[in-house]
């Protein structure tokens, strides 16, 4: 079997203008202070990381591996969230999601696309030049206003809409695939993937590709009232990076899965700090382990009440103690009587 690497960290919740958080040199050695041992990149981040210097430049990628280095740390992914968001957009959240995008291609769909798609294509290479094998990042969403439609959806309207998801995505899967990089897709509300249906509708249109892979993390899983411990038994196989985040679901008689409007701290599901929501780690580093998953775990901070830094320093020791050291031997090889092929066969009856 194989072991967890971590414990790591997401820098994106923590980047702020402040030192620690305003240079990749600063929050590495801050990260490193509180048990850290690797740091996932937000990509968009020019505080932390040039991502169209580290994909042109083998220099750039081994000066921000060798900060890291420096304080006993590795980077595990970076991240596309942002990026990957844009790949796909609905009309209506144009204006929502313009704002991820450069301001030269802000109000204009078709570039800020096209610059959705380089950037992801940028971040495979720089994931080349840095010694990674893994993005995270996340599908975008042009269904995703009909999830739960009044009027009823028109028949054939999320087929074309995962037709052309796929169409986007396709040549960026082959361009992961030629540079030996997987797409580790958050499942995540707001995705057209936000669930293990809709990621194989995905998965079906883009032909099993072997790049469209997972990003597991469980706390979404807890917001919908899906079994996160029965998917990573059905995607397994598919999982290549892992977010370690907590949650909670505590519905009333006023409100549920839709939050009724309300804020972080008012709804029926919140995000919450490790150790302080519902979801069975031990469970899931259990299952993990057993299917040899051996890629980083990686703390990503939400909680609608506790601050981050004691999130980050609570959730270090956390993911820590929930690696589990894997064993060379059965338990009860003591009571082994060792190989005998003769003494089986008379145990059977076999002449």
């Amino acid at each position: 079997m194989k072991m967890i690497k971590g414990p790591a960290i997401f820098l994106a919740q923590f980047a702020a203008d402040a030192a620690p958080f305003n240079s990749f040199d600063k929050i590495c050695e801050w990260a490193a202070s509180l048990g850290y041992a690797g740091v996932q990149i937000p990509s968009w981040d020019g505080r932390f990381f040039d991502l169209k210097m580290a994909s042109e430049s083998q220099d750039y990628a081994d000066e921000v591996k060798g900060i890291a280095a420096q304080h006993g740390l590795a980077i595990t992914e970076l991240s596309t969230h942002l990026q990957g968001q844009l790949v796909a957009v609905h009309p209506a959240y144009d204006a929502a999601f313009d704002g991820f995008a450069v301001p030269e291609v802000r109000g204009n769909a078709k570039a800020r696309t096209e610059w959705a798609v380089d950037q992801v294509k940028r971040a495979i290479l720089a994931s080349r030049r840095l010694g990674i094998t893994a993005q995270a990042t996340f599908s975008g969403a042009l269904a995703w206003p009909y999830v739960y439609p009044w009027p009823q959806r028109p028949a054939g309207l999320v087929e074309t809409a995962f037709d052309e998801l796929a169409r986007r995505w396709r040549p960026i899967l082959d361009f992961a695939d030629e540079h030996g990089v997987d797409l580790a897709y958050e499942i995540h509300p707001g995705e057209d993937l936000h669930d293990g249906i809709s990621y194989e509708m995905f998965l079906e249109r883009v032909n099993g590709h072997k790049r469209a892979n997972l990003l597991y993390d469980p706390s979404h899983f807890v917001l919908q009232q899906l079994d996160y411990l029965d998917y990573i038994d059905i995607y397994h196989q598919r999982i290549k990076a892992f977010h370690v985040k907590d949650a909670e679901f505590n519905p009333t008689g006023r409100q549920g899965v839709y939050g009724g409007f309300q804020s972080w701290v008012d709804r029926a599901g919140r995000f919450r700090s490790l150790g302080d929501g519902q979801v069975d780690f031990g469970a899931i580093f259990s299952k993990l382990t057993q299917y040899d998953y051996d890629s980083w775990a990686v703390l990503e901070w939400e909680c609608a009440l506790k601050h981050p830094e004691q999130g980050a320093r609570e959730g270090a020791e956390f993911i820590k103690s929930h690696i589990i050291r894997v064993t060379e031997k059965a338990f009860d090889d003591f009571a082994g009587a060792g190989t005998d092929d003769a003494a089986n066969r008379k145990m059977l009856g076999i002449s």
